[in-house]
């Protein structure tokens, strides 16, 4: 069994996509419900690592990230040994892959 590594962008991630939701909708319980549904997706990852999709069938930029989709959110994490590292949580209306790989030091 794997094990999860948060990196700091995704928990921030995290905390930003409660916040919006709280105050765009102005109901924090569905906040809490969103960020625990995203949470129980890549806590599957455990079990399963290689249910999400590498992302190099989408792109054509080399890279190593795989992902999975939680609602709106899509969950980008890399298989480092024993470790599944969720590298970052974003809407899928963002523009993911610039936030993503201006992250990694490359520009798309």
């Amino acid at each position: 069994m794997y094990k999860i590594r948060i990196n700091p962008l995704a928990l921030q991630d995290l905390i930003d996509i409660k916040e919006y939701i709280t105050k765009k909708l102005d109901n924090p319980d569905a906040a809490v419900r969103i960020v625990q549904k995203i949470v129980g997706s890549y806590e599957k990852l455990k079990d399963f690592p290689e249910m999400g999709v590498s992302l190099n069938s989408k792109i054509d930029i080399p890279t190593d990230y795989r992902f999975l989709v939680s609602n709106e959110y899509i969950i980008f994490y890399k298989l480092e040994g024993e470790y599944i590292s969720v590298h970052r949580v974003l809407n899928v209306k963002r523009d993911y892959l610039r936030i993503l790989f201006k992250d990694e030091g490359l520009h798309t």
